[in-house]
């Protein structure tokens, strides 16, 4: 059996990516400060919980890691705060960009190696904020942009090694990335993403002859609808 390391496996797209590997025959060991056994009905699922904004927590679950025969790596936490850059707190900056950028780039540091070695798959869920400039969001772009330069540059890397490596760059998706925001994905079903959405593009990577890449994947709602809170 395959071992799938995913973060943010307790909400949204990573649980949704989660249920979707164990549905498929793989082992899943998800991340998330309150990640429990209890949210999959799974004996092939194994939760560890870890703070991945705090850095010894991490550097501690990064040795934890490399213990394990991973074959696939999915980088799906974080989050995003979007207001005027001078009204940002300096520790939500430093959250936002640590757990967005510096937690991805060290996991897959720790497990590179590895998932050369399996001929398997590296995937971050970036976001469509990557790919564009949107006023209030400076620091959440810069993270997302950064992680997607980061994996087309692993790409390049290791393109002599089997390993397959894809950014997912999301448009706004049903989840609880919201709850602290003050505005919300939409009500209508053709102006917003659903987390399966997402699962199912990584459905699509997984089916995909291992000879070919998807290394780009921009998924957006048929229409734009946004609510306010």
């Amino acid at each position: 059996m395959k071992t799938a390391v995913v973060t943010g496996a307790s909400s949204g797209i990573g649980k949704a990516i989660s249920r979707q590997l164990l549905d498929l025959g793989y082992k899943v060991l998800g991340i998330s400060r309150t990640i429990t056994d209890t949210q999959f009905e799974s004996q092939n699922f194994v939760s560890i919980g870890c703070d991945l904004s705090h850095e010894k927590e991490l550097l501690q679950l990064t040795k934890q890691l490399q213990k394990e025969d991973v074959f696939m790596l999915i980088n799906a936490a974080g989050f995003g705060r979007f207001a005027p850059h001078e009204t940002l707190s300096p520790k939500t900056i430093i959250d936002m960009t640590f757990l967005n950028l510096t937690a991805p780039m060290l996991l897959t540091n720790a497990l590179l190696k590895t998932l050369q070695k399996n001929e398997g798959y590296l995937i971050n869920i970036n976001s469509i904020e990557a790919l564009r400039a949107s006023k209030f969001a400076g620091v959440y772009s810069a993270t997302k942009a950064g992680l997607k330069a980061f994996g087309d540059s692993l790409f390049e890397e290791t393109r002599k090694s089997k390993l397959s490596i894809t950014n997912i760059n999301p448009d706004m998706t049903e989840s609880s990335f919201y709850e602290e925001l003050r505005f919300d994905v939409s009500d209508k079903e053709n102006e917003k993403l659903l987390a399966s959405d997402i699962s199912d593009a990584v459905t699509h990577i997984l089916s995909m002859r291992k000879g070919a890449v998807v290394s780009e994947y921009t998924i957006r709602s048929l229409n734009f609808g946004i609510k306010k809170k």
